[in-house]
């Protein structure tokens, strides 16, 4: 395989995905599998709480390689292609292990695909978030027609699409397309740190949450309510939900089972 496009690491609970392929962090095929063997891997791994997605450099991801492109032509290849990246990016999706995307500079094209993935998106003040596929003649392939109305909108998903114009971090978060603003020259600690809050919690109440929340968006609401209760009624008569239940009443913190 050659030189690797990303760095993986741990830090505690967390596991920590790195996009390294400078100058751009452009999302080749080879990026894709690592990927998908780090979603895995971490999927795997019990001692794994939540997962960090973030770019080295400049930028997060500014979009798929279009070298590739020329090195296929007909439909049928360019389909696998972008049933490739829907694949992996589902599986980020569905993880059961919150996922945050620590975004700088731009998320462009596959990287805002990516982004959208994850389940939760911190971002800097001035990125540059966009679906620039339109400006060469393409759409989005890699899951943004779906996700994006999802995030903002079907109005907004659609003017963003149609004009190809970037939005900032700013933007992002006041469209609904990311969670919160962090300085860049601490982007790194502020994942981090929302990371490790997100390991104390019940594992069981996390899983049951991303679940829940991943079907919202497409189950009628009579049917996500009756999975939702069955799911309370399970995690709140197990040791978790019983730790936490009496660790309220007896003001301490919760000491949940791993």
């Amino acid at each position: 395989m050659g030189e690797s496009f990303l760095h993986v690491t741990t830090e505690n609970e967390i596991g920590v995905i790195t996009i390294s392929r400078p100058p751009a962090n452009v999302i080749n095929h080879q990026l894709l599998q690592e990927l998908e063997t780090a979603v895995d891997d971490f999927a795997e791994n019990d001692a794994i709480r939540a997962v960090i997605i973030l770019g080295e450099g400049k930028y997060f991801a500014s979009g798929a390689d279009i070298k590739e492109f020329t090195e296929i032509s007909h439909a049928n290849q360019y389909r696998e292609q972008a049933r490739v990246g829907q694949k992996i990016f589902r599986k980020i999706e569905l993880l059961p292990k919150p996922v945050i995307a620590a975004v700088h500079g731009a998320a462009l094209g596959g990287g805002l695909e990516l982004i959208m993935a994850c389940h939760l998106r911190l971002v800097t003040k001035d990125a540059k978030l966009g679906l620039p596929e339109l400006k060469l003649g393409l759409i989005p392939g890699f899951g943004g027609t779906q996700r994006l109305p999802n995030l903002v909108g079907k109005s907004k998903a659609v003017e963003m699409m149609l004009s190809s114009d970037p939005i900032t971090g700013e933007e992002a978060v006041q469209w609904g397309l990311a969670n919160r603003i962090a300085d860049e020259s601490t982007l790194y600690e502020e994942a981090l740190a929302f990371a490790t809050k997100l390991t104390r919690k019940s594992k069981d109440s996390i899983r049951a949450v991303l679940e829940l929340a991943n079907e919202a968006e497409k189950e009628p609401i009579e049917r996500g309510q009756e999975k939702e209760s069955v799911y309370f009624g399970d995690i709140a008569e197990s040791k978790n939900g019983q730790e936490g239940i009496h660790a309220f009443l007896e003001k301490r913190e919760p000491q949940f089972y791993s």
